[in-house]
């Protein structure tokens, strides 16, 4: 695993409103790592990624990319330093054909996939390529809401509860499909509620409770934390 931090979260500090969520989140995650923020509902899982990539109300603190501060940034500048955020409502335009929705968004960055290289990942997406977006099943829309953002060249992935309410086997596909982006050097930042599915997927976990990180272990650490994470958890 390469020591160079992709991302560096400092002291972060984030608002809706005048609503105070993010309480500061300090975390790094290093070039091509998997990493997992586990948390309740409302922990502010959701909340640090938005704040990652700008959508939050109002932010605080410092967000490196590569070295690079974000904190001022809007979206779009952010998104050019090679970020993908899949959010957990997938935004499927349902007025686009499934391969209309994959080609939409820009190229952010040189070495995106390509169209036929997604196909390969997902065979599934080239059978529905001119089915209308929202015709598609739950899983289906959830990996073209994933292929989206991998055309775009972007290298870090921020992922939100992709694997949520999702038959088994598209549980597996996603699972098999992170295991490839990671083996291929991208980075990812996962939110997951289905602890089963991100355990034997991160390195490393980081647990977050009223807005702000309460425990982080590596997943060799991983049985010796399960009491903990069962009291936070209730897995």
């Amino acid at each position: 695993m390469s020591a160079a931090p992709f991302l560096e979260v400092r002291d972060l500090h984030g608002w809706y409103g005048e609503s105070h969520v993010l309480h500061g989140v300090d975390f790094v995650v290093n070039e091509g790592e998997v990493v997992t923020l586990l948390g309740r509902n409302g922990a502010g899982r959701t909340s640090t990624m938005r704040a990652i990539i700008g959508l939050i109300g109002a932010r605080k603190g410092s967000i490196k990319v590569r070295g690079v501060e974000t904190i001022g940034l809007p979206t779009h500048r952010i998104a050019r330093l090679g970020l993908g955020y899949c959010p957990e409502e997938r935004g499927i335009f349902s007025s686009l054909s499934a391969e209309e929705n994959l080609i939409l968004p820009p190229t952010l960055a040189a070495g995106g996939m390509s169209v036929e290289q997604i196909y390969a990942m997902f065979p599934n997406l080239r059978e529905r390529a001119t089915s209308q977006g929202t015709r598609l099943s739950g899983g289906e829309q959830q990996m073209l809401a994933v292929a989206r953002i991998l055309r775009t060249g972007a290298k870090l992935l921020l992922l939100d509860e992709i694997s949520e309410g999702l038959a088994p086997v598209i549980v597996q596909a996603l699972a098999a499909m992170i295991r490839t982006l990671r083996a291929s050097g991208y980075t990812i930042v996962m939110v997951e509620q289905n602890f089963r599915f991100a355990a034997p997927l991160a390195d490393r976990f980081f647990v977050m409770e009223h807005g702000r990180i309460v425990q982080r272990f590596a997943r060799s650490e991983l049985a010796a934390n399960m009491a903990m994470l069962h009291d936070f958890l209730g897995v």
